[in-house]
Protein backbone atom coordinates (compact mmCIF):
# COMPACT_ATOMS: atom_id res chain seq x y z
CA UNK A 1 0.00 0.00 0.00
CA UNK A 2 1.32 3.41 -0.93
CA UNK A 3 -0.05 6.46 0.83
CA UNK A 4 0.07 10.04 -0.46
CA UNK A 5 -0.70 12.75 2.07
CA UNK A 6 -1.74 16.24 1.02
CA UNK A 7 -3.67 19.28 2.19
CA UNK A 8 -1.14 20.86 4.49
CA UNK A 9 -0.22 24.51 4.39
CA UNK A 10 -0.11 27.78 6.28
CA UNK A 11 -3.22 28.78 8.20
CA UNK A 12 -4.01 31.42 10.78
CA UNK A 13 -4.92 30.48 14.34
CA UNK A 14 -8.58 29.55 14.52
CA UNK A 15 -8.62 28.41 10.92
CA UNK A 16 -9.29 25.00 9.40
CA UNK A 17 -7.57 22.53 7.11
CA UNK A 18 -8.49 19.14 5.77
CA UNK A 19 -5.69 16.67 5.23
CA UNK A 20 -6.10 13.85 2.75
CA UNK A 21 -4.32 10.52 2.56
CA UNK A 22 -4.87 8.74 -0.74
CA UNK A 23 -4.11 5.03 -0.84
CA UNK A 24 -2.89 3.16 -3.90
CA UNK A 25 -5.29 0.30 -3.29
CA UNK A 26 -8.65 -0.37 -1.77
CA UNK A 27 -9.06 0.53 1.88
CA UNK A 28 -12.73 -0.39 2.14
CA UNK A 29 -11.94 -3.34 4.41
CA UNK A 30 -9.42 -1.44 6.51
CA UNK A 31 -10.52 -0.17 9.91
CA UNK A 32 -7.07 0.31 11.38
CA UNK A 33 -5.83 3.73 10.37
CA UNK A 34 -4.54 6.89 11.92
CA UNK A 35 -2.78 10.20 11.83
CA UNK A 36 0.37 11.14 13.72
CA UNK A 37 2.35 14.35 13.82
CA UNK A 38 5.88 15.44 14.59
CA UNK A 39 6.83 18.96 15.57
CA UNK A 40 10.42 20.22 15.30
CA UNK A 41 12.54 18.83 18.11
CA UNK A 42 9.78 16.59 19.37
CA UNK A 43 8.89 12.93 19.03
CA UNK A 44 6.14 11.73 16.74
CA UNK A 45 2.83 11.69 18.57
CA UNK A 46 -0.58 10.20 18.01
CA UNK A 47 -3.29 12.52 16.70
CA UNK A 48 -6.07 10.08 15.82
CA UNK A 49 -6.21 6.30 15.72
CA UNK A 50 -8.97 3.92 14.69
CA UNK A 51 -8.76 0.19 15.36
CA UNK A 52 -12.40 -0.63 14.64
CA UNK A 53 -15.06 0.84 12.40
CA UNK A 54 -16.88 2.40 15.36
CA UNK A 55 -14.14 3.78 17.56
CA UNK A 56 -11.54 6.48 17.01
CA UNK A 57 -9.17 7.62 19.70
CA UNK A 58 -7.99 11.22 19.64
CA UNK A 59 -5.18 12.90 21.49
CA UNK A 60 -6.49 15.03 24.34
CA UNK A 61 -4.97 18.10 22.70
CA UNK A 62 -7.12 17.71 19.56
CA UNK A 63 -10.28 16.16 20.99
CA UNK A 64 -13.32 18.07 19.79
CA UNK A 65 -11.35 19.94 17.13
CA UNK A 66 -10.09 17.19 14.80
CA UNK A 67 -12.10 14.47 13.08
CA UNK A 68 -10.78 11.51 11.13
CA UNK A 69 -12.90 9.90 8.44
CA UNK A 70 -12.62 7.52 5.51
CA UNK A 71 -14.09 7.57 2.02
CA UNK A 72 -13.83 4.00 0.76
CA UNK A 73 -15.02 4.96 -2.72
CA UNK A 74 -12.02 7.27 -3.06
CA UNK A 75 -9.59 5.10 -1.05
CA UNK A 76 -8.85 8.17 1.02
CA UNK A 77 -8.54 8.90 4.71
CA UNK A 78 -9.16 12.44 5.90
CA UNK A 79 -8.28 14.52 8.92
CA UNK A 80 -10.52 17.55 9.36
CA UNK A 81 -8.80 20.07 11.60
CA UNK A 82 -10.75 23.00 13.03
CA UNK A 83 -9.90 25.75 15.50
CA UNK A 84 -6.23 25.31 14.74
CA UNK A 85 -3.65 26.52 17.24
CA UNK A 86 0.03 27.39 16.81
CA UNK A 87 0.89 24.27 18.81
CA UNK A 88 -0.71 22.18 16.06
CA UNK A 89 2.21 23.11 13.80
CA UNK A 90 3.91 19.89 12.72
CA UNK A 91 4.42 17.44 9.90
CA UNK A 92 1.37 15.18 9.77
CA UNK A 93 1.64 11.53 8.75
CA UNK A 94 -1.12 9.13 7.84
CA UNK A 95 -0.94 5.41 8.43
CA UNK A 96 -3.05 2.36 7.63
CA UNK A 97 -2.69 -1.27 8.62
CA UNK A 98 -2.75 -4.04 6.10
CA UNK A 99 -1.51 -7.35 7.32
CA UNK A 100 1.22 -7.81 8.34
CA UNK A 101 2.26 -4.24 8.97
CA UNK A 102 1.46 -0.54 9.14
CA UNK A 103 2.07 1.59 6.06
CA UNK A 104 3.00 5.29 6.25
CA UNK A 105 2.57 8.30 4.02
CA UNK A 106 5.36 10.80 3.40
CA UNK A 107 4.00 13.57 5.62
CA UNK A 108 2.47 16.97 4.96
CA UNK A 109 3.48 20.19 6.72
CA UNK A 110 0.90 22.15 8.69
CA UNK A 111 1.91 25.57 9.96
CA UNK A 112 -0.43 27.60 12.16
CA UNK A 113 0.74 31.17 12.43
CA UNK A 114 -0.51 34.72 12.16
Amino acid sequence: VQLQASGGGLVQPGGSLRLSCAASGSISSIDEMGWYRQAPGKERELVALSMTADTTKYADSVQGRFTMSKDSAKNTVYLQMNSLKPEDTAVYYCTVYRWPRWYWGQGTQVTVSS
